[in-house]
């Protein structure tokens, strides 16, 4: 009577399946999950004209931005990358460092935006080593902004758990960030997800149509009115995605010569800042920029590093000093480990919106300046994989590297016990 009761019970069992037909199940659903994302970039539009950025919106839509880079195929190209000093924080698209870059050279689009709002260092280097696939065997001028030392809390040090953008590109176990408390389950899905393309791509559509929500939060949002109403909660999900991008504007309110944004610092702030400045040897962030330059040098990048203009102006008279004397121990870094490498002089004070980005006649007269150095020129006639050094000098830089990562992981662990030690 058991065995009947039992065999009637798994016999109304629509989902019951033998095990070949399970592994049938999950092979059509891993087809799926690789096929998906190479035939949606041929049903979607997206076609990056001149001056094109990744719209501020998107900005943790690294799936989009690795497929830009991978549309990029002429290696006579050259990717600027950096963070929102290169994207261009105050200005329109076509007010940025590669606009006048590219008006120098007397083209169009020979300089790719490749600049991240809000990408600071240890960010950087996750975009480079999980989405930057593309960037193998080019050009690449890369940005340093030295905004990232002016406080431990910049540099990601401080034992208090902090909120910062671009979390899913920071290393997630090592090195030890000892503000990001994010719990295993969320670390191990961001590692997940940086490998598996699929999971990238579901990210993209949460992002480009879904206000960076997923659809079920997307759904249940409301309009922040009270009492709240519900706007999507009977829309169909399906028709959010039109397959159109969105694109930025030229009209954008909050940039440009037109915006109460794009003016001098000296209008609203005094030139006596002073900034809780971290040490090269210990910055979480000059080891990432490092760690950062060897990735692109073990693809055969051909590098440039220009250490961005600081605004030397908005500094008190002691500040300065400890800003030139980190800027000389980069570039000595640098010089050591052969890095092809720029220092361009501070602009004139009217040319800085704040500490380090530039209005946009500022970053015309960078880019004039960067053109008018010889050493700019000689690289510009190398080509794209020309930055690839000898073995004996990668070595070298992973040796430092080495080095460098085991005594800042010392030094910030010693810093973040001290700092429990003395919290009340």
């Amino acid at each position: 009577m058991g065995d009947k009761t039992q065999a009637s019970v798994f016999g109304v069992n629509a989902f019951a399946r033998s095990i070949r037909q399970w592994i049938l199940c999950f092979l059509i659903v891993l087809g799926m999950g690789w096929l998906l994302p190479p035939v949606w970039e041929r049903i979607e539009t997206f076609s990056p004209g001149p001056d094109y950025r990744v719209p501020y919106e998107l900005s943790s839509d690294y799936w989009l931005y690795a497929r830009r880079l991978s549309q990029v195929r002429d290696p006579a190209r050259i990717i600027v990358l950096g963070d929102s000093v290169v994207w261009g924080e105050y200005v329109l698209p076509d007010g940025t460092l590669s606009h006048f870059l590219n008006q120098e050279a007397g083209q169009t689009n020979s300089y790719i935006n490749g600049g991240i709002n809000g990408l600071f260092p240890l960010a950087m280097e996750g975009l480079i080593k999980y989405y930057g696939g593309a960037l193998r065997q080019r050009r690449v001028l890369l940005f340093w902004n030295a905004l990232w030392l002016t406080s431990p809390k910049a540099d990601l040090q401080e034992a208090k758990e902090e909120t910062f953008n671009h979390a899913r590109l920071v290393p997630q176990f090592m090195p030890r960030i000892p503000c990001y408390g994010a719990d295993m389950a969320e670390r191990l899905s961001i590692v997940i997800e940086r490998e598996i393309p699929f999971l990238g791509w579901v990210n993209h559509l949460q992002n480009a149509y879904f206000d960076q929500r997923s659809i079920l939060n997307w759904t249940l949002a409301d309009d922040g009115n009270d009492p709240p109403n519900y706007p999507h909660c009977y829309q169909n999900p399906l028709a959010q995605i039109t397959l159109r991008l969105p694109m930025m504007s030229q009209d954008d309110s909050r940039r440009g010569p037109k915006s109460p944004r794009h003016k001098p610092w000296s209008e609203t702030t005094s030139g006596n800042a002073r900034f809780e400045w971290v040490a090269l040897d210990t910055s979480l962030q000059w080891a990432a920029f490092k760690r950062s330059i060897e990735i692109l040098r073990q693809r055969e990048d051909n590098v440039l590093v220009v250490l961005g203009p600081f605004n030397e102006h908005l500094l008190a008279a002691e500040d300065k000093l400890v800003y030139r004397k980190l800027r000389d121990g980069a570039e000595q870094w640098l010089a050591q480990n052969q890095v092809r490498h720029l220092v361009p002089r501070t602009l004139s004070s009217e040319l800085y919106a704040d500490a380090s980005h530039p209005l946009t006649q500022g970053y015309a007269r960078l880019a004039g300046e960067l053109y008018a150095e010889p050493s700019f020129r000689d690289w510009l006639r190398l080509g794209a994989n020309s930055g690839s050094k000898p073995g004996r000098a990668r070595s070298l830089v992973r040796q430092n590297l080495l080095q460098a990562d085991q005594s800042t992981s010392l030094q910030v662990s010693r810093t973040s016990q001290k700092s429990l030690q003395t919290s009340p």
